[in-house]
């Protein structure tokens, strides 16, 4: 009957999972002994390999592997939240695509996991349509007021970052772009691609327990702000508070201002009383927006940038972004044999973190605003510099003096993919950057205004140096993977679509999507199993956070080599979402660390 069992367990589960992350239940230690025996039957462990960990690691927080890949004929959505997952599905069934339906989830969210996302943000996509045969990429993120000057921010004593205050707050351009996504591919209008949203907003919803954490999380930063105590903390006797899982939430100012939208467009917040209400605020809290900054907003179409591994084409936006590290990094593993070293072994951690160093160290200094580079991304990507950056690898020692100064790349976003029956593919990102971004909500308008100008350095003559009228570095990156044509094009047509996909959580998103990929490509795993998988984050030096279940013997193989190791409380590891086109329909996965799932029809 052992033997049964052992031999079931060992067909039905994918190895490098058995000890992967799952936030929300433990694995009791019989099954762990059963499970872990079951993977080694047969064969030795590989030395520094990822096993099962002894009684230390079982009362540990263990994975929910086991949840299925979602497949589907005719569409399909991936989110982080289940109502905005549903709103998108509704929009496929009524005949909506997958850019209406991509809309529609993302105004949800600005209502349902408001610390994450909102019209007070910026928002980035990439977009491959069906009819076009193309890659497309929106560049929604706006730009700092022209009050926003270096020697401003240096006389009030600013000497690195700018805080988390209304100095940060930049030009919000969420939702120029959505009605830009909605112009030119979508088939309904932006007043039905919010309608949902307003819904939930007026009516309210239930808060689900992760979201629930995070607002908690937030909640001090709430109560500083009057408008943010307001609207986002719920009355409690004589205290006011977060709400808790379980509990109603209402934001009846946020659904009048969707109605306004709903009613005259983007123009309210852009050129009209929205706006102007905003910039009075921001400018009596000391920010610098104007409302001729808000009349200038402009999403930008760009072509995506991309580069080949292992026969597939991953594609990130450029700069002003981050996702060139993400390419960066799969180009200077491209001659690794990362197979052979396991999934998770120390020698294939120690690897990455040292690549993901030197990419980010890159990012510091060639990545801002695309107006103002000093080093194009073909050049970052070209065979001579990353043969450059590769010789700076040791493979016994972790690397302490790569990474660049001061900088914020923590981000709080939500990221969402969508899929139709007639092979569009979205994969889109929105975020206001901090939990609740910069704190600010203007009494009576129901969201929160990001903080995106810390993105920004006061060191100067830098690409991403704070001047007026400039894109701050993001951290926001969708993704993309096709299989290239024979004679590739640099916008990918003439491609097959395979993958849209993206993993949240600021700094963590480009080795995020790195370690996804490698997932899929070097381990094969199914699209779900690849995001339950358990992820590291290296956070800067030498200080690596990694995963609970992690093993013991590959934590203490890293210390050997001079990571500081740490496994955090909460989740700073992100949240993932994909959707893989099939030749037939699709398969969708969605992060366990968050509360969204997949699903299709």
């Amino acid at each position: 009957m052992i033997q049964r069992l052992l031999a079931l367990l060992r067909a039905a589960v994918h190895p490098s999972l058995l000890a992967s992350l799952a936030m929300r239940s433990v694995v009791s230690a019989a099954a762990l002994a059963i499970i872990g025996s079951a993977s080694s039957m047969g064969a030795p462990p590989r030395a520094g390999a990822q096993q099962p960990s002894p009684s230390p690691a079982v009362a540990r927080r263990m994975t929910m592997a086991g949840r299925s890949a979602v497949y589907a004929p005719h569409g399909v959505a991936a989110t982080s939240q289940p109502l905005a997952t549903e709103a998108a599905l509704a929009v496929l069934q009524r005949g909506g695509n997958a850019i209406d339906a991509a809309v529609t989830a993302a105004a949800v969210l600005t209502v349902v996991e408001p610390m994450m996302t909102g019209i007070g943000g910026d928002m980035f996509a990439l977009v491959w349509s069906a009819r076009e045969k193309k890659l497309i990429g929106l560049n929604a993120s706006g730009r700092a007021g022209a009050l926003m000057t270096r020697e401003e921010l240096l006389h009030r004593g600013r000497t690195q970052v700018i805080g988390r205050s209304a100095e940060s707050i930049t030009v919000p351009g969420a939702l120029a772009g959505w009605q830009a996504l909605l112009q030119r591919f979508g088939t309904i209008t932006l007043a039905q691609a919010i309608e949902p949203a307003i819904r939930y907003a007026e009516e309210g919803f239930p808060v689900t327990p992760v979201i629930a954490d995070d607002w908690e999380a937030a909640a001090p930063v709430l109560a500083r702000d009057d408008g943010a105590r307001a609207t986002f903390l719920i009355a409690d006797g004589d205290e006011r508070r977060a709400p808790r899982a379980g509990e109603w939430f209402r934001n009846p100012d946020y659904a009048r201002t969707l109605r306004a939208i709903a009613r005259d467009g983007p123009t309210v917040l852009y050129d009209g009383p929205l706006g102007a209400t905003i910039v009075e605020r921001v400018r009596a809290l000391g920010g610098f927006l104007t409302m001729d900054d808000l009349r200038r907003n402009q999403p930008t179409w760009v072509t995506p940038i991309s580069v080949t591994y292992k026969g597939y084409r991953v594609w990130e936006m450029p700069p002003n972004n981050q996702g060139i590290a993400a390419l960066e990094m799969l180009r200077i593993l491209e001659p690794y044999d990362l197979a052979a070293m396991g999934h998770n072994s120390s020698a294939y951690l120690h690897l990455l973190i040292e690549a993901k160093k030197l990419a980010y160290a890159d990012l510091a200094r060639f990545v801002g605003d695309a107006d103002h580079l000093t080093a194009p991304p073909s050049h970052l990507l070209s065979d001579s510099f990353i043969n450059e950056r590769r010789r700076h690898i040791d493979s016994t020692r972790a690397a302490v003096h790569v990474d660049p100064g001061p900088g914020r790349t923590a981000s709080e976003t939500i990221y969402l993919t969508v899929a139709d029956r007639d092979g569009n593919m979205v994969s889109f990102i929105n975020s206001l950057f901090d939990e609740f971004g910069s704190g600010v909500v203007v009494p009576g308008t129901g969201f929160a205004l990001h903080d995106r100008g810390a993105g920004f350095t006061l060191e100067p003559e830098l690409p991403n140096t704070v001047a007026p009228g400039k894109r701050p570095f993001h951290t926001l990156i969708p993704g993309f993977v096709t299989k290239p044509a024979t004679d590739p094009q640099p916008d990918g047509r003439g491609d097959t679509p395979w993958m849209s996909f993206g993993v949240m959580g600021g700094a963590m998103q480009a080795q995020g999507h790195v370690q996804v990929l490698l997932n899929l490509l070097v381990f094969r795993m199914d699209v779900q199993q690849a995001i339950d998988a358990a992820r590291f984050r290296h956070m800067e030096g030498t200080h690596v956070a990694l995963e609970a279940p992690v093993a013991e013997s590959v934590r203490a193989a890293l210390r050997a080599m001079g990571h500081e190791v740490s496994t955090p409380h909460g989740n700073p590891f992100g949240g993932g979402q994909a959707i893989i086109k099939l030749p037939h329909g699709y398969v969708a996965g969605s992060d366990p660390r968050k509360d969204g799932h997949a699903g299709g029809y």
